[in-house]
């Protein structure tokens, strides 16, 4: 196998998760008489740009289907992230009636509805019908179409250019990079802005995230390994920031290669780009060193849960979960977790209630389950939302419930 963006040869392991059905691939109870398609899921690491990618075993319409049943706005704490972003970005960058902005992989309109209530004129760019037709219901336009080099043309030989193209956890996504970065460049107006969200490597590492690892996920990044992408893509990095969202993300700011004295490239930029840069050479994240130790540790989180969930079984304790994430799909495959020792696992989504989780064929309710059998533990598996979910599930208190969460270290709360 070949880096997907440098095209070196890989032969530094990362992470060995043995094999596994899609995430997101969640099955009916017709489906679970048939054939369940699982693929080898492991990632190993480039040891001349520093992408961390996944071996390529599924492509991208296996994984992201018109069915796709993933909704942004199911999440109170990330639609105020997708507000606050909206915000940040008009008063920095002076988005008016006269701009645009665009979002690639814009879900279910999570984000451009508070373009769209700032009247400034916006589009999505999303593959998923599912979530499009989301979109489409709240007054959004979508482009429903999987975005690179020949889309972005399209679209700025029709004069939709963007001042601002967001593209918010979709980064990471992509199988051609190169392809997919190089859209952009084409896209952005001269002095535009591109935003590009995504799980920051180093935090992966050192909060023992390896549940984040899962066949939709083709790339797992540092600014390392970003900054040089995109100069080889005509993007030139001119910010960052360093975000709490999904365990630890950063936020980078670019700009055309090509556009000169541009508004936003600032010294104040500069310095973050070059300081986070250091920081992740001194972590180690260019040497081999760096990625030794992570499978270890993953092995450790799947011991810690399969004995909880043993010994809870042993002392007669109920254990249900929450939340029908894709890392939580990741985890319990990993670990090899079956309906006899989790019965359930609750989500708010209607999308996601009465199929089963691919792989383990845990069964998808609602919350009217959980308030039905009163569970002692609650297993949270979008650990990421943790204080959001507890905060959520404070009722449960009331019969003596406790949470749980297994990643980075199981803990009882």
């Amino acid at each position: 196998m070949k880096c997907r963006h440098c095209s070196s040869p890989l032969q530094l392991p990362f992470l060995d998760l043995g094999s596994a059905p899609p995430s997101n691939a969640y099955l009916s109870a017709a489906a679970l008489r048939a054939p369940e398609t699982w693929f080898p899921l492991r990632l190993l690491v480039c040891e001349t740009c520093w992408l961390v990618q996944t071996e390529d075993h599924a492509g991208r319409e296996a994984l992201f289907t018109d069915d796709y049943a993933y909704f942004s706005s199911f999440s109170s704490s990330w639609l105020a992230h997708a507000q606050a972003y909206v915000e940040a970005m008009r008063e920095r960058l002076g988005l008016t009636a006269d701009s645009r902005v665009v979002e690639v992989a814009s879900n279910d309109g999570y984000l451009l509805q508070y373009v769209q209530a700032a009247g400034i004129p916006c589009y999505g760019v999303e593959p998923t019908a599912s979530t499009a037709a989301a979109a489409r219901a709240k007054g959004i336009t979508v482009v429903d179409r999987f975005f690179g080099v020949a889309l972005a043309d399209e679209l700025a030989a029709a004069n939709r250019h963007a001042d601002l193209i967001a593209a918010n956890n979709v980064l990471a996504h992509v199988p051609d990079i190169n392809d997919f970065v190089g859209g952009f460049t084409r896209l952005l107006k001269p002095h535009g802005v591109a935003t590009f969200e995504f799980p920051h490597l180093l935090r992966m590492v050192e909060g023992c995230q390896f549940d984040t690892a899962y066949h939709e996920h083709y790339s797992y990044l540092s600014l390392t390994a970003v900054q040089r992408i995109f100069a080889a893509n005509g993007l030139l990095v001119i910010d960052v920031q360093e975000l709490p969202t999904h365990g630890g993300s950063l936020r980078v700011f670019a700009a055309r290669a090509d556009a000169e004295s541009h508004p936003q490239a600032t010294a104040e930029g500069t310095t973050r780009v070059q300081q986070l840069l250091a920081t992740e050479a001194a972590a180690g994240l260019l040497g081999a060193g760096f990625y030794s130790d992570f499978q270890a540790q993953a092995i450790q989180v799947k011991r810690e849960l399969l004995t909880f969930l043993l010994q809870c079984q042993a002392d007669g304790i109920t254990v249900g979960a929450y939340g029908a994430a894709a890392k939580g799909n990741t985890l319990l495959n990993f670990a090899g977790v079956r309906p006899d020792l989790l019965p359930y696992v609750v989500d708010k989504n209607p999308a996601k209630q009465d199929q089963y989780l691919p792989g383990s064929h845990i069964p998808v309710v609602s919350e009217a389950h959980l308030r039905a059998h009163k569970p002692q533990r609650i297993l949270i598996l979008p650990w990421n939302l943790r204080s959001e979910v507890a905060d959520q599930l404070d009722y449960t208190r009331s019969w003596g419930a406790q949470m749980v969460v297994a990643v980075p270290r199981l803990e009882v709360f």
